[in-house]
């Protein structure tokens, strides 16, 4: 190949990888977050390696996105996908499951003014301003009522990095609740997990070791404390972190029938 072959094959390589898609990249990450007003609703964003991600707009308690809190560095886990539009100037991250730190960081209070250029491209799930009752999402009917035979079911309450319950649990609770209503359950297994995450610069942040514990009894608590205490319980815990997502910060419940 002569040099003007070489140079041809090397500028087409060029060409073909600055127009070639960018990939989806899984980020786990400790950062602090940003939140910037718009015209209708706060976009909640964060930093990292130098460049800013859409993390979800400001809204209540029945979104799958909560938003954090200033005043707190937050941990970030999800899919970012540069192929996206970016929303209020960030790299949208599909799906992010936002966890805040609870130690106080009194550098985490970055509030933007709202730009013209960085403004939502949808409309949010409802007006800016307090609910009066009105939630911004609808999880639609409840499920109608089991029919036996009926088996042993089990359930999964998952949890923020280092948490306890929240503003999530009840939906999570509430299936449980029913079940074993419906069902006139004997006995409710539950066992509590906590976990580690290892993050995107190659370090490992695991939670308390005492998590595991205070998640199951706690959920025992609740459960009895709202009525569903005919059952025999039986309460269990994993001290040691599993390496994994979010999915491994959780604690499982089996309902078992008479």
């Amino acid at each position: 190949m002569s040099a003007r072959q070489r140079g041809a094959a090397a500028l087409s390589l060029t060409a073909l990888l600055a127009t070639a898609p960018a990939f989806s990249q899984e980020l786990a990450f400790v950062a602090c977050p940003i939140v910037r007003d718009t015209r209708l609703v706060p976009c909640w964003l964060t930093e990292y390696r130098g460049e800013t991600y859409y993390l979800g707009i400001q809204t209540d308690v029945s979104a799958e996105f909560n938003p954090p809190s200033l005043g707190h560095r937050i941990l970030v886990e999800g899919k970012a996908n540069p192929d996206k539009p970016r929303i209020c100037g960030g790299i949208v991250i599909e799906s992010p499951v936002v966890s805040i730190m609870n130690d106080r960081a009194d550098d985490c209070r970055t509030q933007l003014p709202s730009d013209d250029r960085y403004q939502l491209p949808f409309e949010p799930p409802r007006p800016p301003g307090p609910s009066k009752g009105r939630l911004a999402y609808d999880y639609g009917p409840p499920p109608g009522p089991p029919k036996p035979p009926f088996t042993a079911k089990t359930f999964t309450v998952p949890y923020d990095f280092d948490g306890l319950v929240g503003f999530k649990t009840p939906r999570f609770l509430t299936p449980i609740m029913t079940y074993a209503e419906a069902i006139d359950a004997a006995r409710i297994e539950i066992r509590g997990y906590r976990a580690s995450v290892r993050l995107s610069d190659g370090t490992t942040l695991a939670e308390r070791p005492v998590l595991a514990r205070q998640r199951a009894e706690q959920i025992e608590q609740l459960l009895k404390g709202a009525g569903l205490s005919q059952p025999k319980y039986e309460v269990h815990w994993i001290d040691a972190a599993e390496a994994g997502g979010p999915d491994k910060r959780r604690v499982t419940v089996t309902v078992s029938p008479r």
